[in-house]
């Protein structure tokens, strides 16, 4: 458990950095600090492993003043990872993720060969083991960063916006990584970032700060959805926050279901008759592991079997594992506004319609208790 007790930071020249913070993060949960720049939010990472030292209050690590520690002793304990990854050039991969290994006295072949392991954790592949920082590609290099944090397994872990840097699609993927290392890892993660969307899906606890470091709320990322305290924090989570919420309702508790369908491999006179018996309604064209290829309606007919005559069915959600948010982005993006909907093996598992989706949303939520 991080605390954070009456916390002030204030600098010579007057500036108020953190005003009377009181925070619990919680062992082995992510705490995500998120709000406008200037904020406070780096500040408070950095006073944790006392990079920054406090004009008042106490940060406190499992009950212990962090100030009771030698610097580099405490910063050993503690994985560190920022947005400009801050390898050493002249240092392999490997070398450069056995770097606290290395200060903590561990041979070669044993950090090494921690270097490797953790690559693979962090879906680098170890042949690339020898490079150097400048041979990767930036989404290479913050992996890398990860991994270095990890290499002497720290029960505490603090991220300072580590995937800003990087283009849309390369973050998506580190977000997925992290979730799926804390999934096995269950660190203590103290998280900052400035993205609304990435706060609530990667924090446990999502504390919002405004400027001048005071610390708005703090709360599980579904009841600041639907509960935000004030107005300032409904309007940085934007207008969108009801859609946001969705991505906290299972899709498996839609009502699917099942569509008229045949494989792609059916005879004309086959394909014609399923679309006659449809009566005017779209077919879900198969292959033979039922994995959904595009809808067939009448209009198509004549085109059929080109790959043109199919409707788009927009993209399919995992009916066991993604949320209600997903299935309506599916159904919105569908020409048809029907989503469909698949199991873990992509076989077709059933379908909605754009409106039976929104009749499910407005039907009534369990209540939100308190955090």
């Amino acid at each position: 458990m991080i605390t954070f007790e009456h916390v002030t930071k204030r600098y010579p020249d007057g500036t108020v950095a953190l005003e009377d913070l009181s925070l619990d993060c919680p062992t082995g949960k992510t705490t995500v600090l998120v709000g406008t720049s200037g904020s406070g939010k780096t500040t408070a990472v950095r006073l944790i492993n006392r990079m920054v030292e406090p004009t008042s209050g106490r940060v406190l690590i499992d009950g212990v003043d962090v100030r009771s520690r030698p610097p580099e002793a405490l910063r050993r304990g503690i994985g560190y990872v920022i947005q400009q990854v801050g390898l050493f050039p002249h240092r392999t991969i490997a070398d450069n993720i056995a770097t606290v290994p290395y200060l903590l006295g561990w041979d070669k072949k044993k950090a090494r060969a921690r270097a490797h392991e953790l690559m693979e954790r962090v879906g680098l592949d170890p042949a690339i083991s020898k490079r150097y920082p400048y041979q990767l590609s930036g989404g290479q290099q913050q992996r890398v960063g990860v991994a270095r944090a990890l290499a002497a397994d720290p029960p505490i872990l603090l991220m300072d916006e580590p995937f800003s840097a990087v283009d849309p699609v390369v973050r998506s993927e580190l977000q997925q990584e992290f979730l799926r290392l804390q999934a096995d890892l269950d660190k203590t993660i103290v998280f900052v970032t400035h993205d609304v969307d990435e706060a609530i899906k990667l924090g446990d606890r999502v504390a919002v700060f405004r400027i001048g470091g005071h610390l708005v709320q703090v709360d599980p990322p579904e009841r600041l959805l639907a509960a935000p305290a004030d107005a300032f924090v409904e309007r940085f989570l934007g207008y969108d926050r009801g859609f946001r919420r969705l991505s906290f309702l299972d899709a498996k508790n839609l009502d699917v279901s099942t569509p008229a369908t045949i494989e792609r491999s059916a005879s004309a006179d086959e394909t014609r008759g399923a679309v006659e018996a449809a009566a005017g309604g779209p077919v879900l064209v198969v292959d033979d592991q039922r994995r959904p290829l595009g809808w067939l309606t009448e209009s198509g007919l004549p085109r059929w079997p080109e790959q043109s005559a199919l409707v788009p069915i927009g993209h399919p959600f995992r009916v066991d594992t993604d949320s209600i948010r997903a299935a309506l982005d599916a159904a919105v993006l569908s020409p048809l506004g029907i989503a469909v909907a698949v199991d873990s093996e992509g076989s077709v598992a059933g379908v909605i319609a754009h409106d039976e989706i929104a009749a499910a949303i407005r039907s009534p939520a369990p209540e939100i208790g308190p955090a």
